[in-house]
């Protein structure tokens, strides 16, 4: 063969590996930033990675563009492994004229994303990008119409996990925002318009900290579902996320050999929940002596923290965990805790995992702020996500479950497969107090002591009412377990509903409509 091809070869590979020049590599690393190789490489497994189309050019020629050709775009894709699981990745290089989307780097993007939809397997975005590469005009515009086109395609049939590694403005948000997990690191940050639009408009300073951070978007927004400290920290966090995920979504969840006891049990939760009814504990306590000892990955930790929503493994089976917090808000569900319970469960559904819930819900938050936001129709996402979940469902309800609360969290009402209650459940349509100062309200405002007199009506209400076994006597409830009981009878319910094929034929739709 002739070695001076073979040379051009070689040297137009070494070239396209140098991104925008040796010069911005050095600046990446001084702002604390890995390559979009160097992502790369650390994420996938040793030697796996297959690159495509690393010899695209962009094709614009206006504002000097034609002198500013950078061999791969700006972009690097192609397929590697992880775990020995095969994953579409890409890369935006930061180094490339600031990783900005233009027609070809997009193309990049959409033609792995196709090629990811056929094979069946996850895609991996490391972001980095200044957003829409302006000289190329509505070119860009297009790359970024057909990019969100694909993960719309993608939604509900291959897992898209994106970590934001450096700015992410503009229109290059919503590709991120139509994945299923944002990882954010600590030097990132997610706007749409920028410091300058929001200063003209309120007339102060803004940082982009301050407006799109990943504190503001892990705590505030809920944009973010995970932060990570660095880069490395984020690759690491990704090949965590995916071990509980399938490929795609006509296969299950991977299995692993678990190390914990099947039949353990933990006498320790039998006084997890306080005697006084209206007493905090932490629901984190419940779920970590239930499932395998650290397997617990909690997503959204710091966003609607009332909620509690993640995944862990019981046996090696990989489970998706939605608990109430008694913590905060007494476990109440507010617009934002609605909203991140619903998506999870949505998505366990999409992916074939199985949800355990853990109730201790004393309704819906009440107040006019939450009426003005619109709890009513956030709170229905909770009942329409549970309600069309195919996947094993099963309830362990603890302490309190009153009215809407109740009948929210994954009920037997809305097709859970199997609900055990705690000695310690509380089911009613309201908190003992609230239900005997209506019941009795007569005989209250007679009374010489009304104190006395609603304390006395609420032991009593508390003691025929509050408690698990009228909903038992009705076959709402399966089974009222002893609390250390919980583990090993989840671990063989769950291993019998694996097998779960629903029976009853829906009805013959395109889609529902969830309520906004």
């Amino acid at each position: 063969m002739d070695s001076r091809k073979i040379e051009i070869l070689r040297k137009l590979r070494e070239e396209s590996k140098k991104g925008g020049g040796l010069d911005r590599i050095e600046r990446q690393h001084k702002q604390g930033k890995l390559t979009a190789r160097e992502r790369i490489d650390l994420l996938l497994d040793p030697d796996s990675f297959i690159e495509f189309d690393e010899f695209v050019l962009h094709r614009a020629t206006e504002f000097g563009m034609s002198e500013r050709k950078y061999l791969g775009d700006g972009v690097v894709t192609g397929i590697g492994l992880i775990d020995g699981r095969p994953v579409a990745v890409y890369a935006q290089d930061f180094t490339v004229m600031g990783g900005s989307v233009g027609e070809m780097h997009a193309m990049k993007i959409t033609k792995l994303l196709d090629l990811a939809l056929e094979l069946g397997i996850p895609v991996i975005g490391l972001n980095d990008s200044g957003g829409a590469r302006i000289q190329e005009g509505v070119d860009s515009l297009k790359g970024y119409g057909e990019l969100f086109y694909r993960n719309v395609l993608a939604s509900g049939v291959i897992p898209q996990i994106v970590a934001i590694m450096g700015p992410c403005a503009g229109g290059a948000v919503y590709s991120p925002a139509l994945s299923d997990f944002i990882i954010m690191t600590k030097k990132s940050f997610m706007f749409i318009t920028g410091p300058k639009v929001v200063k003209a408009a309120t007339g102060e300073e803004v940082t982009y900290e301050e407006l799109g951070g990943p504190q503001v978007h892990a705590y505030y927004s809920g944009v973010a579902h995970f932060v990570a400290e660095n880069d490395e920290d984020a690759l690491n966090l990704i090949r965590k996320l995916l071990s509980y995920l399938p490929s795609n979504n006509m296969e299950d969840p991977p299995i692993i050999k678990s190390e914990d006891d099947p039949e353990r049990m933990d006498y320790e939760l039998d006084d997890i929940v306080p005697e006084d009814p209206e007493s905090p504990y932490d629901m984190y306590d419940v779920i970590v002596r239930i499932l395998d000892k650290d397997s617990f990955l909690e997503v959204h930790k710091f966003f609607a923290p009332n909620a509690i929503v993640g995944f862990g493994r019981l046996d090696g089976i990989p489970v998706g965990i939605v608990a109430n917090q008694p913590k905060v808000l007494a476990g109440a569900l507010d617009v934002n805790a609605s909203d991140k319970i619903a998506r999870f469960v949505l998505f366990c559904d999409a992916f074939n995992i199985p949800v355990i819930t853990f109730v201790d819900v004393p309704g819906f938050l009440p107040g006019t702020a939450q009426e003005q936001a619109g709890i009513i129709r956030h709170g229905a996402k909770i009942i329409y996500a549970y309600s069309v979940s195919t996947v094993p469902k099963i309830t362990v309800i603890v302490r309190k479950a009153y009215g809407g609360g109740y009948i929210a969290m994954s009920s037997r009402h809305l097709g859970a497969d199997f609900v055990v209650a705690w000695p310690t459940a509380e089911i009613a349509v309201m908190g003992p107090q609230g239900a005997v100062e209506i019941i009795y309200k007569r005989e209250i405002a007679k009374a010489e002591n009304p104190e006395e007199l609603v304390k006395k009506f609420t032991m009593e209400y508390r003691e025929k009412f509050a408690n698990p076994y009228v909903a038992a006597s009705r076959g709402y409830i399966d089974k009222v377990i002893e609390p250390h009981e919980t583990r090993p009878l989840l671990i063989k319910m769950l291993k019998i509903l694996l097998s779960k094929r629903p029976l009853k034929p829906r009805v013959p739709k395109k889609h529902g409509v969830m309520p906004a």
